[in-house]
């Protein structure tokens, strides 16, 4: 507990972490004492390791890294008070005064320059700085010239700093043999390339004036949409965590490029943009609502929302659209049958107990205003007929977060998470752990619970043939480093800041999607093979995705979320999490979900009985009720998801031209009478 609670403390993820973080902080204590003794060679070897030690937890702990920063100690502190140990380490030692002014003055010079080349960073990052990024659309007339290269735009400070690194060494060197050339030589290199590399980014700020203005970039966008002329848009916004949500956008793309009308992805958070996965859809992203103002969409007939946020107003004002919430997923959480929804034309659920969903919210939304529209996105799960078991049983963990408030807090890892994966792993089955992507964003406890499942699942992959899972993992993973830097190529995702992105923006290629979907599937199959039958893993990343990892499991473990309603598409066992011990009926009767599923007490002393309904699949009494619960929860399989999802998307969008065109319909009416009045 107290090895937990240091890590949460310090922000890192385990031991190799926690004993850089020791090593970093003794080399940081010993630079005074070597440089009072003083001890030239101890002093460099501190020197040395806070030198490599900083680098390697700024890859491996940004949290603790950002931790330092709010205390304070930020990196250019750091790189300061080795500067001041090293000036006091040289007057300990005796250095002539012409020596320590000389180095003072470089070194001083060095910050300087260092401050200087920043803020001409800042003037060019603000110059580039867009109203809008976009992708798929063809940007090359809009007149944006490159960004600098990458050695001196990004990463800059990091590099900088380094700059110091020839005049430390002359000056250790220099101590050492007591011959003051070597500090010279160090000195002269430190601000040579100090002065250097600002001459250089002066150069680039000359380009970045020729950057257009903000309205000729919006100018060029709004060429660009009336050539595309978007019918339909998915909007969405969720602020500063936007990283983490964006799987709510990834999860609808696949769905709206196969649609009749023409699409467009109207993102508000310049980080959210980054995150987006591979798509031939035209992307804008425009993080100001003045600048959503200034979009022109005169075709555009129906909005789709898979989030409910406040800059979603921005959008809710344009009335020639019908505006519709799809959500991200159906589950018996609030979100799900929020009275907030009623801001919107229609609400668009999966099945009839979405629908049962929003009815239980009295006087808040019309029956009229709610569509089944199954949920498109599952028709590549594997069914429980097809389902190959393997070596061990595998259960999939995948428990919800501990959402914004106590209220809505359904996650299952606070109260039983770690016992509940310590007897899964009494009962010898393999885990696939799938944490929500805000796992611990909120909660500590629910952080430390986290971080002490992996712990369980890393120890029992050591016991458990570690050498060669080992091996076969380190053998695929040049592999599947390829495959994931051409994917991200094919994703669209360019290099460069925003504007760079922009500039090189053209329309898609959609050629790729087959490479696409062929290096997915090529990655998924290397990934399962290498790691072996019998292996644990915790999935944090984008790959594999959530329904491969169900396509692997033979049963599901989660708490009330839409992981529960999705994986009902499969029709294998599941189990709701029952954490407050409610009586099984009261359960049932709160969460439609549970209609179908084994439920699991907080003390897990039904899970060896719920584990034999995988053993002998004979023993699932609870079967029937999964097959009644799908339909219930998902829709009818005939017509498709996919067809009805079209259908519906069609029927508003006809709903809204005839509605405009009656509104015109009835402005020319009056204008004619108002006409005849005065003629």
């Amino acid at each position: 507990m107290t090895f937990r609670w240091l890590c949460g403390v310090l922000r890192v993820r385990g031991k190799t972490d926690l004993l850089l973080v020791f090593l970093f902080a003794a080399g940081f204590a010993a630079l005074p004492v070597f440089a009072l003794l003083p001890s030239l060679w101890g002093f460099a070897a501190a020197s040395a390791v806070t030198y490599a030690v900083d680098e390697v937890l700024h890859t491996r702990s940004p949290a603790f890294v950002r931790r330092l920063a709010a205390l304070q100690l930020d990196r250019t502190m750091r790189f300061a008070v080795r500067t001041v140990m090293l000036l006091a380490l040289a007057d300990r030692m005796n250095a002539p005064g012409a020596v320590l002014v000389a180095a003072l003055a470089v070194f001083s010079a060095h910050f300087a320059l260092v401050m200087m080349y920043t803020a001409v960073h800042h003037a060019i990052r603000r110059r580039r700085t867009l109203p809008v990024v976009v992708r798929n659309l063809d940007m090359s007339g809009a007149g944006i010239p490159a960004a600098p290269p990458g050695f001196l735009y990004r990463r800059f400070l990091r590099k900088l700093l380094h700059l110091d690194v020839p005049a430390h060494a002359g000056l250790v060197v220099a101590l050492a043999v007591g011959e003051w050339t070597s500090a010279g030589i160090g000195f002269v290199v430190t601000a040579g390339l100090g002065v250097a590399a600002v001459v250089a980014l002066l150069g680039q700020l000359r380009r970045a004036r020729r950057m257009p203005s903000g309205d000729e970039v919006i100018a060029e966008v709004n060429r660009q949409l009336a050539v595309y002329r978007p019918e339909v848009a998915l909007y969405f916004s969720f602020a500063a965590v936007s990283r983490d949500f964006m799987y709510q956008v990834n999860m609808w793309i696949e769905t709206l490029e196969q649609l009749d009308r023409r699409p467009l992805i109207i993102l508000r958070e310049r980080a959210s943009f980054r995150y987006l996965s591979r798509t031939s859809i035209p992307v804008v992203c425009v993080p100001k609502a003045d600048d959503v103002a200034q979009l022109e969409m005169p075709e555009l007939r129906v909005v789709l929302y898979p989030g409910n946020a406040g800059k979603n107003v921005h959008m809710l004002r344009v009335a020639e659209a019908k505006h519709v919430f799809i959500g991200h997923g159906d589950s018996d959480k609030l979100a799900s049958s929020n009275r907030v929804s009623k801001v919107y034309d229609e609400i668009w659920v999966a099945g009839r107990a979405g629908r049962d969903r929003y009815q239980r919210v009295r006087h808040a939304i019309s029956d009229n205003a709610i569509v089944e529209v199954g949920r498109p996105q599952l028709s590549s799960i594997r069914l429980h007929t097809d389902h190959v078991p393997g070596l061990l049983p595998t259960v999939l963990y995948a428990p919800t977060w501990e959402g914004w408030s106590d209220d809505d807090c359904h996650t299952s890892l606070i109260p039983m998470g770690v016992p509940l994966i310590e007897k899964l792993l009494a009962e010898n089955v393999r885990v696939l752990y799938k944490p929500h992507p805000l796992t611990g964003k909120r909660s500590r406890a629910a952080a430390e619970a986290d971080r002490a499942i992996r712990e369980l699942l890393c120890a029992d992959n050591e016991r458990r043939d570690a050498e060669w899972a080992e091996a076969a993992a380190a053998a695929a993973r040049p592999r599947l480093a390829e495959i994931q830097a051409r994917l991200g190529e094919l994703s669209g995702r360019l290099g460069g800041d925003d504007a760079q992105q922009t500039r090189e923006a053209r329309l898609p290629d959609l050629d790729g999607e087959t490479e696409w979907q062929e290096l997915r599937a090529e990655w998924h199959r290397i990934f399962w093979e290498s790691r072996g039958p019998a292996r644990h893993h915790v999935i944090t990343g984008q790959l594999p995705t959530l329904y491969a990892c169900f396509d692997q499991a033979d049963i599901l473990i989660s708490d009330v979320s839409s992981v529960v309603a999705d994986f009902v598409a499969s029709l294998k066992p599941y189990v709701l999490t029952n954490a407050n011990d409610l009586p099984d009926e009261d359960f049932r009767a709160a969460y439609t979900t549970a209609g179908g599923a084994y439920l699991l007490d907080r003390a897990c002393t039904r899970l060896p009985e719920i584990l034999d309904s995988v053993r002998e699949p004979r023993r699932d009494p609870m079967a029937p009720a999964r097959r009644v619960l799908k339909e219930y929860v998902l829709g009818q399989d005939r017509p498709t998801s996919m067809e009805r999802f079209s259908a519906a998307v069609n029927a508003l969008a006809e709903k809204a031209t005839a509605e405009q065109a009656e509104r015109l319909g009835e402005g020319l009416r009056v204008a004619v009478g108002v006409s005849d009045r005065v003629g």
